[in-house]
């Protein structure tokens, strides 16, 4: 199967016309997922669970499949690097309770450490199992890449985080991951 690129909002540049993909539900799978990140100009690894990450400087966004059959869930996880101390998860979560309640995604919620660090987790997922549109599952996916992305701008701003250079701003891949 393949996707056709004027299906797929506009993330860098203009994709190049190609031939439209199925036109009946699909079950998307990794390699749909690897073909529609490199249209999309982004640059991705497969770590050693076997799962795509997408590395920006500031996070690093996850796409995997769980489950079996029929109940297969389609995930989108980001994990955001910025370290905040335990005295702050109080302001965190009022923030991030702000955020999920404006938004749809990425669902956003805390994970503290052994040590006291506290990191924040975003999250989208989508039932694939009995077949979705490739439109919708494009455009979802999408949509999940880029509200990852505004989450990070969003929490530096809500919270008076001090931006690094390029927090965002860069397609992954474009620093060491």
């Amino acid at each position: 199967m393949s996707i056709d690129p004027s299906s797929i909002p506009n993330f860098g540049g203009q994709p190049e016309p190609q031939e439209a993909g199925p036109t009946g539900p699909v079950i998307p799978d990794q390699d749909l997922v690897k073909q529609l990140l490199e249209q999309m100009e982004l640059k991705y690894v497969v770590d050693d669970e076997g799962d795509l990450a997408a590395p920006w400087e500031q996070f690093r966004t996850y796409f995997m499949f769980r489950g079996e059959e029929e109940q297969q869930v389609f995930s989108v996880r980001t994990f955001y690097d910025r370290p905040h101390g335990i005295e702050e998860k109080h302001q965190l979560l009022e923030a991030i309770d702000d955020w999920n309640r404006r938004t749809l995604w990425p669902k956003v919620y805390t994970h503290t450490n052994d040590d006291g660090g506290v990191r924040l987790i975003g999250e989208a997922q989508m039932l694939i199992g009995v077949g979705v549109s490739l439109e919708h599952f494009v455009s979802s996916t999408v949509s999940w890449v880029r509200a990852s992305i505004e989450f990070d701008k969003w929490l530096i701003e809500a919270l008076g985080l001090e931006a690094d250079a390029e927090s965002g701003d860069e397609k992954p891949g474009d620093e060491e991951a």
